[in-house]
């Protein structure tokens, strides 16, 4: 019953507005959608780290609640004094049987006590965007979990979407947008120096901010 509901609550909303007003859209999705910022169908956002800039733009019509739950959060300034501060790669996840290849960031650290309601998972079943070279997805623990937190692939992930081994459950991770410019950037924040793999000392976010709306 919960997966046809969420099923049937994915094509009310990609029928109608996506981030219209929140009395347009009765669900737990509702926070997210209300506090959409407007923007074009794919809005670029750039993220000004210590070590150079990565622009990224959002499929918002595909992804609509979690590109406006992104987007809530970059409008809010919560990401601007946060960090990437995790890089799973080659050589520090060998005890896991499906390895992957991300870079991960989150909000800053004043702000981690006050993040909106978690979101609906829309997983790549729901949105058809893959997790490929570049590709934006939202952490999570249990489906419905994701709040703040993304990550960044580096290389093809097909193990992050719906089918997919990396989380038992299987259903995969939500993607919601694309690295147009700086790919460098994100690679060189995943080789950066990692105690396991938390990166020692992170690397900051000096602003993360709508770029082109």
């Amino acid at each position: 019953m919960r997966k046809l509901f969420l099923v049937l609550f994915y094509v009310a909303v990609r029928t109608a507005s996506p981030c219209g007003a929140a009395g347009q859209v009765k669900s737990e999705a509702a926070p997210a959608l209300a506090n959409c910022p407007p923007t074009s169908d794919r809005p670029v956002v750039r993220i000004e780290t210590a070590v150079g800039l990565i622009d990224v733009e959002l499929p918002r019509k595909q992804a609509p609640i979690t590109a406006c739950n992104f987007l809530s959060y970059v409008e809010a300034g919560f990401y601007n004094g946060g960090s990437f501060f995790r890089t799973v790669r080659a050589d520090n996840q060998h005890d896991k049987p499906v390895k992957i290849s991300v870079i991960q960031a989150d909000v800053a650290d004043d702000k981690a006590e006050k993040l909106f309601p978690a979101i609906p998972l829309e997983n790549t079943k729901l949105t058809g965007i893959r997790h490929r070279d570049g590709t934006l997805s939202m952490a999570r623990d249990q489906p419905d979990s994701a709040t703040s937190s993304f990550s960044i692939c580096i290389g093809d992930q097909p193990s992050l979407d719906f089918g997919g081994r990396r989380n038992p459950d299987g259903q995969g991770f939500a993607a919601f947008g694309k690295v147009i410019r700086g790919m460098t950037v994100v690679r060189r924040i995943r080789d950066a120096h990692a105690i396991g793999e938390q990166l020692s000392p992170p690397v900051r976010i000096k602003r993360l901010y709508l770029w082109h709306t």
